[in-house]
C-alpha cells in the first residue's frame, strides 16, 4: 500500500513538472489563414489582448505563454523585440511589448479562431495585429468583472 502510495505520488510530480513553463519558450512564425503569425513551438497561435491584461477569469480562456527562461526567436521573429514580464512569480512572453497568450478554442497548430474574438488578435512578425475577416465574436462575458483589468466586456 504504501509502495502504491509513493508510485501515485511520483507520477503527480512528472506529472506536475510536464506542466510547467518551458525553459526557454520558443516563438516563431507560421503560416495561418491570416497570414504569417507568431506562434509557439507547437505551431500554436500567440495572441495579444488590446485593453490591457488577462487575469482571473479571463485566462481560462486565453491562457499566459509563459517561459521560466529568457524566450528563444525562431524562424524570421525579431529577438529584440522579444522579452518577459513577471506575472504572480511567472514569466510571461512578451512581443513588442504586448503580453502573449494562447487561446483555449485552437485546437491544433495553425487555428486562428481566436482572432476572431472582440479586443484579441494575433500578431505578424513586424509586430501587426491580425485579425479574422467577418464578423467579430463578442467575448464570453458582458458582465463587467474588475479581475480583468479591461474595460467591462468580459476581456
Amino acid at each position: 500500500m504504501r509502495r502504491s502510495l509513493l508510485i501515485v505520488i511520483a507520477a503527480l510530480a512528472v506529472a506536475a513538472s510536464a506542466a510547467a513553463a518551458p525553459p526557454r519558450a520558443h516563438v516563431a512564425v507560421r503560416a495561418t489563414s491570416l497570414g504569417s503569425a507568431l506562434v509557439d513551438s507547437r505551431g500554436h497561435t500567440l495572441y495579444m489582448y488590446d485593453r490591457g491584461v488577462c487575469s482571473g477569469a479571463c485566462l481560462k480562456s486565453w491562457p499566459m505563454f509563459l517561459t521560466s527562461g529568457k524566450p528563444l526567436a525562431v524562424k524570421g521573429v525579431s529577438a529584440a523585440k522579444l522579452g518577459t514580464v513577471k506575472v504572480a512569480g511567472k514569466l510571461q512572453v512578451t512581443f513588442a511589448g504586448h503580453r502573449l497568450y494562447f487561446f483555449a478554442g485552437d485546437r491544433k497548430a495553425g487555428d486562428v479562431k481566436g482572432a476572431s474574438v472582440a479586443h484579441w488578435a494575433a500578431l505578424s512578425a513586424a509586430g501587426a495585429k491580425l485579425r479574422a475577416a467577418g464578423p467579430v465574436v463578442p467575448p464570453v462575458s458582458t458582465v463587467p468583472d474588475p479581475g480583468y483589468g479591461g474595460g467591462g466586456d468580459g476581456y
